[in-house]
């Protein structure tokens, strides 16, 4: 009966650490985007007043007024014909560190300085439910979201994909893929902008 019991305590012991651990990255995310943001507008205001004159490089912002289909199908096609390179951050309606983790990538690109197509993709709505939380992801080129069978259309993009977001997956001008569980760190962000 002791070993039952210190068993039964060993897994909750064990199952407490991974969802603290899962909470701190997700902590330390929202962290590093509230310390890096101010840094890196500072640096993009300097940026836009050199330019300010001719060839501004940033993308106005745009209302989106629609989302697309992402089903199983979609991941597939995007890697053959999408454009290159781009990255596509798998969010959902309730992620509180998604909207961070595509800012890390929009002021990479806001840093190279050329344009590059930022997707995210809503997991769990679409049409206006999924347009609401376009605002929380400034630089978005489009908006994708799943249509049929969610575990289908995840497994269709990474198989060993945990059912964690933000999931982000980038693609650069070769095809080559990188995937990161949160906001993808600098050494993947340069790999991925090499242009």
């Amino acid at each position: 009966m002791t070993f039952l019991n210190n068993h039964s305590r060993d897994m909750r012991v064990s199952q407490f650490k991974k969802v603290f651990k899962l909470k701190c990255l997700s902590l330390l995310a929202v962290l590093l985007s509230m310390f890096m943001g101010p840094t890196l507008q500072a640096q993009d205001h300097k940026h836009e007043h050199k330019h300010s004159a001719g060839n501004r490089q940033s993308v106005p912002s745009r209302t989106l007024s629609s989302t697309q289909a992402f089903h199983e199908k979609s991941w597939a096609q995007l890697l053959k014909d999408g454009p290159r390179p781009a990255a596509y951050l798998f969010t959902t309606t309730y992620c509180s560190t998604c909207p961070a983790a595509f800012e890390v990538l929009h002021q990479a690109v806001k840093e190279k300085g050329r344009p590059v197509p930022l997707m995210a993709v809503m997991m769990d709505a679409s049409g206006a439910k999924a347009l609401r939380h376009a605002s929380h992801f400034t630089g978005m080129t489009k908006m994708y979201a799943f249509e049929g069978f969610e575990p289908e259309i995840r497994q269709s993009v990474d198989p060993a994909w945990p059912n964690v977001t933000p999931y982000v997956v980038m693609i650069d001008t070769k095809g080559n893929v990188q995937k990161a569980i949160g906001p993808p760190p600098p050494e993947m962000l340069k790999r991925w902008l090499y242009f």
